[in-house]
């Protein structure tokens, strides 16, 4: 892996410390008293997260940021909170879901603008299983997170799904095209 694409290095525990935070979040927000530790010093590092919530394996929630902004204590916080109340694609969690829930946690390395000739360069480039994607055009933007190549058979399916999640067609292009891959650490609850 380029050394360019590395995530912010965490302990070995970190999972066993962010899942927690994530779902203490959550659990303010309706009423239920879910403890978690938030005394790591490496908490108040900055970081850049996406935090997914699955009910039954299918989504119900996933919102993050893109870029390293706030520490990684604020940032898990406030994206579980906006994967289980905010996601456009949601009605917000309830009480009565809170229980279903699967937590999971990705921590992003910095993203790393692609240098390609055309999409099928574009295209060639990126690896399966590994590459988060930001793909830009004017206004129109959107990502997927590594473990969304699980749902695509390849690379060439995986970016026209994030045009059309951008609001393009699926066969759109254009030279003023943007790519910027990342890559993650990433925990479920249960992996734990």
């Amino acid at each position: 892996m380029p050394t360019e694409l590395n995530t912010p290095a965490l302990p070995a525990e970190a999972g066993t410390v962010l899942l927690p935070l994530a779902r203490a979040a959550i659990a303010a927000r309706v009423g239920i008293e879910h403890g978690a530790s938030a005394d790591a010093e490496w908490l108040r590092t900055t970081g850049a997260t996406f935090v997914t919530l699955t009910r039954q394996a299918r989504l119900r929630g996933c919102i993050g940021t893109l870029r390293a902004a706030r520490t990684l204590l604020e940032d898990v916080r406030h994206n579980a909170v906006a994967a289980a109340f905010s996601d456009p694609r949601f009605k917000p969690l309830t009480k009565d879901e809170y229980a279903a829930i699967s937590v999971e946690v990705s921590v992003l390395s910095p993203l790393v603008p692609m240098h390609f000739s055309d999409e099928r360069d574009a295209l060639a480039q990126l690896r399966t299983g590994i590459d988060g994607l930001v793909f830009e055009y004017g206004h129109h933007r959107s990502t997927f997170l590594p473990q969304v190549w699980n749902t695509y058979r390849d690379a060439a399916e995986f970016v026209a799904h994030l045009k059309h999640k951008a609001g393009l067609p699926p066969d759109f292009w254009d030279a003023e095209v943007k790519l910027a891959r990342y890559v993650v650490t990433k925990w479920r609850e249960e992996d734990e």
